[in-house]
């Protein structure tokens, strides 16, 4: 199977779980955040974000460990990717205790004087932090079973399970609602108890159907690969883990000067934007094995097409939806919310500028780590990841608006880390700038400028409401496919595109 059929195939059962499972996590949010309500809720995304963020921590733990186990696997060595994963089984223990230490030092400051909450829901939200410490270190000891089905490209896996904790979250959300108690601390265990039932159905799966996963440490764990793994690992988790800081380290910032009712407008753009990236990160999961494999066997010139391959791709999924929803976004979350939280809707559509620039570079993270030297690449993701905590409070201090943080983050946490992936793509890859402005950045920004100009014009011009709605989305998502196809793609993209769409046609004949 080629290359582009593989990634095709993988990413079609992604995108059956995402058609599932994006519409319950909406519906979700709306019982939540009704049944909480917009101060409970802010409270709960304040105290309880950084289980959003575990679900990042995880996908970049994960890679850490995939790009040894691709690695191996391009090389054809099963003995090696067993001893890979016992060592990570050890490593990822290792760091779950960590992890958990870390958050019960973590918990007084937090609590004596960095938050902002209410006396009389402080009980509640300590419940709710001393669940997520439990939940974190589920969510690390499942990233070496993670890794080995990544590395086996099967994402009809993902897709199952995924529609399973929609199910379960979906669930907790109504148990939630109909509960007569304290409806935050409910809401904060049953979530808890999502990446436990997890791990235990990954378990059981991975030992019956991948013979590396035995746990034997005394037989397969060797010092030489703990030592290399844990200098790959480590770079690459101070790596992560910087960039939770600053992520979840914003909200902070943002309750310290705000409240919590701010960090609810907070919840709901992270919401909105998880789920509209969930389109281009079904191709970033389905592609990422595909490079990893092409580095274990040496092939360079193919590791770099699917990268730049990848990340163009993901971006124009990311835009086609993320173009309209920047454009109706007061409309959409008064659909979608009966009560909107102030600052939701421009802290919505800023976010979702920043994931764009993310999107047209984030596979590169993947092909640096393939390559193996990130150790200076690290370094500076720390730095632009902690700079802007420390401007935002600046700012914040000296009585700038809110919406100053998101401007903050576009322009270090986006563009910033975005020319730094360039810049070592260029010098550990190999990649010449030319080729990522042709192949990647000149079709992104012309198929994304004519499609908003557009949606922008009909937006000016017609009232808002769901006939503009659906005129909105039927002529961005036309004049955007007609423009990928004349300007995102070049001659052989259309004419490899064109053999798939006929081949699909003969099997639905033969049918």
């Amino acid at each position: 199977m080629s290359t582009t059929s593989r990634v095709i195939k993988n990413t079609g059962y992604l995108y059956i779980k995402m058609a599932i499972t994006v519409f319950i996590s909406l519906w979700t949010t709306r019982i939540v955040l009704n049944s909480l309500g917009a101060l409970d809720f802010g409270t709960y995304n304040i105290v309880g974000g950084a289980i959003a963020m575990l679900g990042f921590l995880n996908s970049t733990m994960t890679s850490a460990t995939q790009r040894f186990m691709n690695y191996a696997e391009g090389q054809g060595d099963k003995e090696r990717q067993k001893s890979i994963f016992n060592v990570s089984m050890l490593l990822h223990i290792i760091v779950a205790v960590l992890f958990g230490l870390i958050l019960v030092i973590a918990a007084y400051p937090l609590f004596n004087g960095i938050l902002t909450i209410l006396p009389e829901r402080l009980f509640a939200a300590k419940v709710v932090y001393g669940s997520m410490m439990l939940s974190t270190m589920f969510t690390v000891i499942s990233v070496p079973y993670n890794a080995a089905i990544n590395a086996h490209e099967n994402m009809k896996y993902y897709a199952i399970i995924g529609v399973f904790e929609s199910l379960l979250k979906l669930i907790v959300a109504f148990i939630t609602m109909k509960f007569m108690g304290d409806k935050l601390i409910t809401y904060g265990i049953l979530m808890a108890c999502i990446p436990f039932i997890s791990l235990t159905i990954l378990r059981i799966y991975c030992r019956i159907h991948y013979e590396e996963c035995i746990l034997s440490m005394r037989k397969y764990c060797n010092k030489r690969l703990f030592k290399e793994m844990c200098t790959f690992a480590g770079w690459n988790f101070l790596g992560s883990t910087s960039s939770i800081i600053g992520n979840y380290g914003m909200g902070v910032v943002l309750n310290h000067f705000f409240g919590s009712l701010l960090n609810a407008a907070q919840g709901i753009a992270n919401q909105l934007n998880g789920q509209l990236l969930s389109f281009s990160n079904n191709m970033l999961k389905a592609a990422s094995p595909l490079i990893a494999k092409n580095e274990g066997a040496g092939n360079r010139k193919g590791m770099l097409q699917v990268s730049m391959m990848a990340n163009k791709y993901s971006f124009f999924l990311s835009a086609l939806f993320a173009i309209p929803a920047i454009l109706e976004m007061p409309f959409l979350l008064k659909v979608w919310l009966k009560n909107v939280p102030d600052w939701a809707i421009i802290f919505s559509q800023l976010l979702l500028v920043r994931s764009l620039i993310d999107q047209s570079v984030a596979v590169f993270h993947t092909s640096i780590a393939a390559e193996g030297h990130i150790a200076n690449y690290n370094k500076l993701v720390v730095f632009l990841d902690i700079l802007p905590l420390l401007i935002t409070w600046f700012l914040f201090a000296n009585h700038y608006p809110p919406v100053a943080m998101y401007i903050v983050m576009i322009a270090l946490m986006g563009l910033g880390k975005g020319g730094l992936k360039v810049y070592f793509m260029k010098t550990n890859c190999g990649m010449h700038f030319s080729q990522f402005m042709h192949f990647v950045l000149k079709p992104i920004l012309l198929v994304s400028f004519i499609a908003f100009f557009v949606g922008f014009t009909l937006v000016s011009f017609i009232p808002s409401g769901w006939v503009r709605l659906g005129i909105v989305l039927v002529c961005v998502g036309m004049s955007f496919l007609a423009s990928i196809w004349c300007l995102g793609m070049d001659a052989n993209e259309r004419m490899e595109l064109k053999g798939l769409l006929l081949k699909q046609k003969r099997q639905s004949h033969v049918l």
